[in-house]
């Protein structure tokens, strides 16, 4: 509740700085609609928006993508593949009346990270040496908080009819991707010493994929404004 309380503070702020000016429009500044595809760190979607006058706008989207990577322990390494899946909308305010504009939205936030090992010899699980079949196949999950507040800047073309191309920088705060469902398959997969081994495991590989509270936002557009 109270993070919901702070995205409604920082959109109620954005919206805030709307001049008077906000009500007035040029020849060809009244309401546009447009509809655009987005692609960069939040993923590749559709997007669409409002644009009620030189000053004010809203738009949702969403983001999908995957990607392979590495995720390590203290002692392995594990195949990671990191999932992009999220929407959201965003309040715009274009403090000039032009393209620059000033943004602040929330999406919600379906991204993960899923790791994966399937040692072929002795591996060193949580300080511990194990076998292979001792082991199996060790997988697990990572997700972050699932409302995640946006602030973003950048410019999105007149206010005008026609093809627009469009550029956001900012921040995603998504918090700490916590590792969960980690389990084995292996033979030892109940035993209650190998259990312990491979929570400290899960700690340790916590670490590591728990790097990055603050997602980068960076996004270009491509569309069509009617």
């Amino acid at each position: 509740m109270t993070k919901m309380w702070g995205i409604a503070a920082a959109i109620g702020v954005v919206a805030g700085a709307v001049p008077a000016a906000a009500q007035e429009t040029n020849a060809d500044g009244g309401t546009h609609v447009r509809a655009a595809v987005t692609a960069g760190t939040l993923g590749i979607g559709p997007e669409v928006g409002v644009r009620f006058n030189d000053h004010l706008g809203v738009r949702a989207a969403a983001g999908f993508l995957a990607a392979d990577g590495t995720a390590e322990s203290d002692s392995e390494r594990y195949d990671a593949r990191l999932r992009l899946k999220s929407f959201g909308g965003m309040v715009d305010v274009h403090p000039f009346g032009g393209a620059f504009r000033l943004s602040a939205g929330a999406r919600i936030n379906r991204n993960r990270v899923d790791v994966a090992l399937v040692p072929d010899e002795d591996a060193i699980i949580g300080d511990e040496q194990f076998t292979a079949s001792d082991i199996g196949r060790i997988s697990g999950r990572a997700r972050p908080t699932k409302l995640s507040p946006a602030l973003t800047l950048g410019w999105a073309g007149k206010n005008r009819r026609g093809f627009y191309f469009g550029t956001e920088f900012g921040v995603l705060f998504q918090g700490a991707f916590k590792l969960e469902r980690f389990q084995s398959t292996g033979t030892l997969r109940d035993d209650a010493s190998f259990q312990a081994a491979l929570e400290r495991e899960r700690v340790s590989l916590q670490r590591d994929v728990d790097k990055v509270k603050v997602w980068p936002i960076a996004q270009i557009a491509l569309g069509w404004r009617f």
